[in-house]
């Protein structure tokens, strides 16, 4: 396995879609195709073997599905980051996939470019939402706001939390799905700088994720 490429486990149990997937791998210069799995349990298991940098999983997967092997994928601590590429988006779905730990959420039939986009922002530790489910994440987000009472709401979740104003300025671009390294350069400050800051929100939001720290943020009116 070359240090220099991000490495993929590809887990879908469509034959067509899963080659489809290969393809774009391996022509892509700094990608390596470590491996495929037909369904969860096998991913799993290649999961814990591989340990790849990326992970490419379908939910509706035979045996275990996606969102339950990413579940003990995160469980079992393994490094790799987890980006659903899925024909699902229904907000039970996306949310079940997210509260597994899944660091990305991207729909089949985004084109090549989108999906080695969303590769290397999850393999870089940034959160990718593609645009479709977003939609339905705010959806859902906006659905809870009409239902509390307006502006005291936001205002005493940040006090709950805690957050300073630059944390909130790091979360929001954490929102943004920008990884560490652009958000130094945005808010022009070291990488140590905002890596402290990171640290320093995910301790607070008690959670151990970016991506779980961007939909906290967006649900409760964080950003």
């Amino acid at each position: 396995m070359s240090k220099d490429k991000t490495s993929i486990l590809i887990v879908e149990d469509h034959m067509v879609a899963r080659m489809g997937i290969a393809i774009v791998v391996e022509k892509t210069p700094n990608l390596e195709l470590l491996g495929q799995a037909s369904d969860g349990q096998e991913g799993l298991s290649l999961a814990q073997k591989l340990n790849p940098d990326v992970i490419l999983m379908d939910i509706g997967l035979p045996k275990i599905d996606g969102i339950e092997a990413t579940r003990k994928i995160k469980e079992l601590g393994l490094k790799s980051a987890v980006l659903m590429f899925t024909s699902r988006d229904s907000n039970e779905d996306v949310f079940a996939a997210l509260k597994a730990g899944a660091d990305g959420y991207i729909m089949k039939g985004s084109n090549e470019q989108t999906l080695i986009n969303a590769i290397e922002a999850v393999s870089q530790g940034a959160g990718w939402l593609d645009p479709q489910i977003a939609r339905v994440v705010l959806s859902g987000i906006n659905e809870q706001k009409e239902s509390n009472s307006p502006e005291n709401k936001t205002k005493s979740t940040k006090n709950k939390y805690g957050l300073t104003k630059k944390e909130l300025e790091v979360l929001a671009l954490i929102v943004d799905g920008l990884s560490n390294n652009e958000i130094a350069q945005k808010l022009v400050v070291s990488l140590s700088t905002t890596k402290a800051h990171v640290h320093s929100i995910l301790q607070k939001l008690y959670l151990t994720d970016r991506t779980k720290a961007a939909i906290t943020a967006l649900k409760e009116g964080l950003v």
